[in-house]
Formats: structure tokens, sequence, C-alpha cells
């Protein structure tokens, strides 16, 4: 099914993505950090803000590959950030750091009950960011079209897991 999909809807998806990472942060901003956080807690709004980052690495990126002359610098700049979150997102979330730390948090429990799970998925992820940073790095604007797509997809799979939409 997966290379069955047109670039063009590919591309939809991810930005359908993006925009839902990007527009999640507007329901947290009442959701301010205790002045006498505990360090679980301090990591998961740190947490929140990197995907807030990450999200909006992404909605740049693709962005910019909707355009008819994407801007390289722009794709690169983007791609490392992906890049540096993805490579850093394991260390978000120290055990304790879930709802009972912040109930705005949508990390599920199983990130700490399925570690090995968890751990796969963020290799996955690394993996996939860090051969979308060498293309845009190296200016191919069509394999960084198809390499945001497999970034998405990493990104999607640990999604459908390890993470719960959180209504609000």
């Amino acid at each position: 099914m997966t290379a069955m999909m047109s670039k063009g809807a590919a591309m939809a998806v991810a930005l359908g993505i993006g925009a839902a990472i990007a527009a999640g942060g507007a329901f947290a901003h009442d959701d301010v950090m205790p002045k006498n956080a505990s360090a679980a807690t301090k990591a998961a709004y740190a947490r929140h803000e990197n995907f807030e980052t990450l999200g909006k690495a992404f909605k740049g990126l693709n962005d910019e590959l909707r355009k008819g002359s994407p801007d390289k610098a722009v794709l690169a700049t983007n791609a490392r950030t992906i890049n540096t979150l993805a490579t850093g997102l394991p260390t978000w979330f120290p055990r304790g750091s879930g709802v009972q730390a912040r109930p705005m948090s949508e990390a599920r429990n199983e990130i700490w009950t399925d570690a090995a799970g968890f751990t796969s998925a963020a290799a996955n992820l690394r993996a996939e960011a860090g051969k979308l940073n060498t293309v845009a790095a190296a200016g191919d604007i069509d394999a960084v079209k198809a390499q945001a797509r497999q970034t998405f997809l990493a990104c999607k799979g640990c999604h459908e897991k390890f993470r719960q939409e959180k209504k609000g």
C-alpha cells in the first residue's frame, strides 16, 4: 500500500501531520509548568517544547517543498533541525514523565512498558531523519521529497503506538 501512495498524497498527509503537530501547542498554552516542578515534570514540559519545534521544522520543510522552486537552504535548515531533535528524542522520556508528571502529556504508558519497541521506533526515526538531513544538505530536492515521506512514516509509526491524542 505504501508504494501505491502518490507523492502528492504523501505530501498532503505529511502536511496534515505537521499542521496537527504545530496546532497541538494551541491547546497547551494554559498548561503552565508549576514553579516547584519535579525533574520528571520539567522533562515532560521540555519534551512538549521539543515536539513543537519538531512540528514547526516538518511544517517548514513541507511548505518549502510545495513551492515551485524550493529553497535548498530552507530545506537543509529544517532537515538539520529534524535530525538533531530525532537524535535526542529517546532521552526526552525519563521514567515518571508521563501523565503523572504532566496531565496534558500525550505519552502513552507503552513508552516505558515496551521500552524495546519504543527504542526501536526512535532508532527508525533517527535513521530516516539522518537520511533526510544528508539529502537536504546535498541539495537534491527530489530525494528530499522522497525522504520526507519516509521520515514522516517513521514519525507516524511511533505515534500510532506510543502517543495518545488529548482532547482539549
